[in-house]
């Protein structure tokens, strides 16, 4: 790796609240990450999706879950070098717009970057860029999840958008050809899709394509719970769900939601060099390196997902960018 080759860490959900947020008060605030903590600590720029509040707030909206935990569990981002967090997901205002309010405060004060949620329209679609080695790396966060919570004129809430919908597209990707023009690295991080899906509908996949030909490079998505397939199209990466990573959630016995990756991506300057794959597994409320027959299981069922769109991927994780590696 050259010195201005940049290392980017990249996740799925990061649901540090509910149960996980009493494992950390009992256990400490590097519990969750368990033996995958030196690859977090050994990258330039590590992001998730937040799928929690940071909050006191006992405001909780009604829905099915309410996701939060107490401030203090910046920590555990902190301690895992944690760089950007999207916030444009169902979980981030859980807690009404009070709740909404000092998770955006915990993370300024803390010196996390996010994207995708704010107190009025502008301020959820304001992308964040980051600069490391003389690179910029800009990332833009959407999700069509909670349509009740986009963000308006003077209301806050989320970067939302319907991708059924043409005019929503189309801002979205005007919003990414602006960006495209200011960084090196542009980076789409986008919550969609419905939960345990193994694989994503005609037009989320379209709409990937048209994101790329507009400019950007990396597309981190995340909803499903599950991961789903990789793609490599014009030479640069779709993520279509990096499924969960750290998390108490129930587990489906097919789709097996508590094994995923770490996606360790490698880029300079508009340019994608590496891709690697390293299988994880949740297990107590903790992320841990997954072995023996866990780690061929992941393997084995991303190859296959994977091969769906045209990707190959070693047996050692490692996604074949051009194709004269295949």
């Amino acid at each position: 790796m050259s010195d201005k080759t940049i290392t980017i860490g990249f996740v799925g959900d990061v649901m540090i609240g509910r149960g996980v947020n009493t494992t950390i008060t009992n256990n400490g605030y590097i519990y969750p990450w368990g033996n995958v903590l030196p690859l977090l600590k050994n990258t330039d720029i590590n992001i998730i999706n937040l799928e929690t509040a940071l909050t006191h707030s006992n405001k909780k909206v009604f829905k099915t879950f309410n996701f939060k935990a107490t401030p203090d569990k910046i920590k555990t981002l902190t301690e895992a070098s944690i760089t950007i967090a999207n916030l444009a997901n169902n979980h981030i205002l859980d807690f009404s717009e009070e709740g909404l309010i000092e998770t955006i405060q915990t993370l300024n004060k803390a010196g996390i970057k996010h994207t995708g949620a704010g107190m009025n329209k502008k301020e959820a679609e304001k992308p964040v860029i980051v600069t490391k080695k003389n690179n910029s790396i800009g990332m833009l966060g959407f999700t069509d999840n909670e349509p009740g919570w986009k963000a308006g004129t003077s209301t806050s809430g989320i970067n939302y958008i319907d991708i059924s919908k043409e005019d929503d597209c189309n801002k979205a990707l005007a919003d990414i050809a602006k960006l495209r023009k200011e960084t090196d690295i542009l980076i789409v991080s986008i919550h969609w899709g419905p939960n345990m899906r193994e694989e994503p509908k005609k037009h989320f996949i379209d709409f990937a394509h048209a994101m790329i030909e507009q400019g950007a490079d990396i597309i981190h998505g995340h909803s499903a719970h599950n991961f789903q397939g990789i793609e490599v199209y014009n030479h640069k990466l779709i993520l279509y769900d990096t499924g969960d990573f750290v998390d108490d959630y129930a587990i489906d016995p097919i789709l097996k939601n508590d094994h995923s990756f770490f996606f360790k991506v490698e880029v300079s300057k508009q340019r994608i060099e590496n891709v690697m794959l390293i299988p994880v597994l949740i297990s107590g409320s903790q992320v841990n390196l997954a072995t023996d027959e866990d780690y061929k299981w992941c393997m084995q069922r991303m190859q296959h997902l994977s091969t769906k769109f045209g990707t190959k991927i070693s047996d050692k994780g490692e996604v074949f960018l051009f194709s004269k590696q295949y």
